[in-house]
Parts: C-alpha cells; sequence; structure tokens
C-alpha cells in the first residue's frame, strides 16, 4: 500500500468507531482536558484504530496524536487528529471529521480527511494534486474578500486574542459575503480547497488540526501561511489559507490588526 492508501484506510478505521458511538454520547460522557477541550472514549478508541493500522503497514514511524501525545523517533512522523470537531460530535451537530497527514523531516508528504457522515474523503500527495473521492479540485477562483464566503475559528481556549480576533472578524464581515464557524479546522481548509470556501483562517490552532488541510489547499493551487506570511502556522498555530488573491488581502486585514510574534503561544517550538 501507498502512504495516502495507508492513510485512507487508517481514517476509515477510526471512522467505524466514531460512527458506532455517534448520537450515543453527549458532553456528559466526556473529559474536560483544558478549558473548553474535551475528549471522549470515541476520540481516544479512534486515534487507537488509527495508529493500530498505520503501526501495522509502517513500523518503526513516529506519530504526533492528539490524545497521545508523541511516540517514536523517526524521520516519519504521522500526525492524528482521531476527532476534529469534537464539541460537535458530543452535541450532536453533524460537522466533524478524522485527519491524518504523514511527515516527512520538515515537509507534508501526505494529507488525507474523511468526513464519514458525507462518506467524502478529501485527500493530496505532495506534488500530485488534490482529490475529493478521486476527483481533481481546485480552489476557488474568487479574487478578493469583497463578496467571499470564508470559514473561521474562534479562540475559545485562548481567550487573550479574542480582543485581536473580533477586530479582523469585524473587518472581514463588512465586506465578504458570509463567514461561518463550522467547529472543523480540518474540514473548513478540505473545503477551502475544494473552492467551497474561499479561503480560512484561524489562530491558537494545534499542528493536528491543519497538517493535513493545510497540504490540501496547497495542492489545490491555494496559499497557506501563517500571520506573518511564513511557514510558522505548523508550530505556532495561527493560519490562514486561501485562493492567492484572497490570501493576499486576507494578510493585509489580519496585518492592520496583529503581528505573528504578538500571537505567537509556543515560541519554544520554533
Amino acid at each position: 500500500m501507498t502512504d495516502v492508501e495507508i492513510a485512507i484506510e487508517a481514517a476509515r478505521r477510526g471512522a467505524a468507531v466514531l460512527l458506532q458511538y455517534w448520537e450515543q454520547l453527549g458532553k456528559e460522557d466526556a473529559d474536560l482536558k483544558s478549558r473548553n477541550d474535551w475528549v471522549s472514549k470515541a476520540d481516544r478508541e479512534s486515534e487507537d484504530a488509527v495508529m493500530a493500522f498505520i503501526g501495522e503497514h509502517c513500523p518503526g514511524d513516529a506519530f504526533l496524536g492528539e490524545e497521545s501525545g508523541k511516540s517514536g523517533n523517526s524521520e516519519r512522523t504521522w500526525v492524528i487528529d482521531p476527532l476534529d470537531g469534537t464539541s460537535n460530535y458530543l452535541q450532536h451537530f453533524p460537522f466533524w471529521s478524522v485527519s491524518i497527514a504523514l511527515r516527512v523531516g520538515d515537509q507534508t508528504t501526505v494529507g488525507v480527511i474523511y468526513e464519514p457522515l458525507r462518506e467524502l474523503f478529501f485527500t493530496a500527495e505532495r506534488g500530485k494534486g488534490a482529490f475529493r473521492n478521486g476527483e481533481p479540485m481546485h480552489v476557488s477562483n474568487h479574487e478578493q474578500v469583497e463578496g467571499s464566503f470564508l470559514a473561521t475559528g474562534f479562540p475559545f481556549r485562548a481567550q487573550e486574542y479574542v480582543e485581536r480576533y473580533v477586530a479582523i472578524f469585524t473587518d472581514i464581515i463588512r465586506v465578504s459575503k458570509g463567514v461561518r464557524r463550522a467547529g472543523s479546522a480540518a474540514l473548513d481548509l478540505a473545503y477551502t480547497a475544494a473552492g467551497v470556501f474561499d479561503g480560512f483562517f484561524e489562530m491558537h490552532l494545534a499542528a493536528w488540526d491543519v497538517a493535513a488541510g493545510a497540504l490540501l489547499v496547497t495542492e489545490a493551487g491555494g496559499v497557506v501561511t501563517d500571520f506573518s506570511g511564513g511557514q510558522r502556522w505548523l508550530n505556532r498555530g495561527n493560519i490562514v489559507g486561501a485562493s492567492p488573491k484572497v490570501h493576499a488581502e486576507l494578510m493585509t486585514i489580519i496585518g492592520r490588526h496583529v503581528t505573528e510574534e504578538e500571537l505567537d503561544h509556543r515560541k519554544g517550538d520554533r
């Protein structure tokens, strides 16, 4: 099996666990990891299923999982979010996904995001394009923030950034056609790659939230950066992904209110 085939099947295995518990678990069945950050047995068992399958086919590879953290020591690291959109899942809001990326050295080489309720696989391999259920996809051809349809996420875990985020959000909603906050950054990026959204921006995310989705966007012809226009989004957690011209304008708007250094919440990871 190729790496992307392994990721697809691993996502399918994780999703099977999630579908088993879907609408059977509620917020009362979850534990609070930190403020507004929940985890359930569905998350944990999904991650176990994903890692077990990958481990069978790629012995010796390392993992970075949302629930289990770092394990192993290899140039090849699988970055796993076994349930992106846990709050949605526990509230029975049908917008959640499984996200798996493979990092080789400092590059993401494979990205897979699976939306089980719609049976949609979003896949990408570096240099080979991006696909939705095997059909090529491309970012939108919209050329400006005015009239654009965007996705975002609120910095609910990092209250110190709310005022700056709101300032950015205010400028954007004054000119865009609409901004959606659906609760799964992975799917937001997948839908940006598919041209559903013209762009996506969020701050204070983790590597497993965005590693796969960022590759989807770039392989679909889009641009992904941190809030300074650089490539430290994976470690710093602040990300803008969009079609090229929308990305450029979003960066101008964001730059009115913040710098990347002001928002850097993981300085030690640089």
